[in-house]
């Protein structure tokens, strides 16, 4: 029976083969190389990633795909097969030797809390190549001070190297997105760009600041940064988060605390 596309899970299956084709090339899978597809769904990039790459693991959510997924093998156990939510998944677990190349059309309603989610896992993985929305992309790739420089921006950038790579039309998929989507390459840095003493405060300090985005940067951070410390930091309060670099944003939060703390 022909499955159809789910809307609870986001599913939006890519058919279009030169699409798809460009896709593997850019991802340049080899033998040897321990790949990690996340939201396989009808197999589409399965299949060239598994003859290009001898090997694949696959995480995919929805049950009824699952045994047509492990059909594409054809009994060879080159291809593993995990019914499992990508957002609680625990990738270090699939750590042998080397680290991992995790690729995916990831599904647009839940792609920035995984994209946060695999940046927790950051250590244990290579490369990312992933198709998102492209606006989410353009906001991965931001420069500060235009309007998609944002939370994800800074934290993205914090941890990888950003290259967006091309355009996918709606039409390469079945159903069609509203929405273009483009691929992404996301590369771990081994040692970030910037010197952060708590990363996890880097989170949080962004995550205040950008809540309060149309706000100075006096008012958004009230109770985190004290006038004596702006004056100090030689970062003008009166800005707004927008405009602030990442290496900024890793001065300010090199020298506070968390007002919520019980240690603050």
């Amino acid at each position: 029976m022909k499955h159809r596309p789910r809307k609870r899970f986001g599913q939006n299956f890519l058919h279009d083969q030169s699409v798809i084709q460009r896709i593997v090339d850019a991802i340049d899978p080899r033998p040897g190389q321990h790949l990690v597809e996340i939201g396989p769904g009808q197999g589409a990039l399965t299949r060239p990633l598994l003859e290009r790459a001898g090997a694949l693991e696959v995480i995919e959510l929805d049950r009824d795909l699952i045994e047509p997924l492990r059909l594409l093998d054809n009994a060879n156990a080159r291809l593993t097969v995990y019914q499992a939510d990508a957002l609680r998944f625990d990738f270090g677990q699939l750590v042998r030797e080397g680290r991992l190349r995790v690729v995916g059309n990831l599904p647009y309603n839940i792609s920035t809390p995984l994209l946060f989610h695999l940046l927790d896992q950051a250590a244990v993985i290579e490369d990312m190549h992933f198709m998102l929305q492209k606006e989410v992309v353009e906001r991965m790739a931001a420069q500060p001070g235009g309007g998609d420089w944002g939370r994800l921006s800074v934290m993205i950038q914090y941890r990888c190297a950003v290259t967006p790579l091309f355009v996918v039309r709606p039409g390469a998929f079945h159903p069609p997105p509203k929405v273009d989507s483009m691929i992404v390459r996301l590369t771990p840095y081994a040692t970030p760009p910037v010197t952060v003493t708590e990363p996890a405060l880097l989170s949080k300090v962004v995550n205040q600041a950008f809540s309060m985005r149309r706000k100075t940067l006096r008012n958004a951070l009230k109770g985190w940064v004290s006038p004596e410390q702006w004056t100090a930091l030689a970062i003008d309060s009166r800005r707004r988060p927008e405009t602030l670099s990442l290496a900024e944003f890793a001065v300010i939060t090199n020298c506070v605390r968390d007002p919520r703390s019980s240690n603050a």
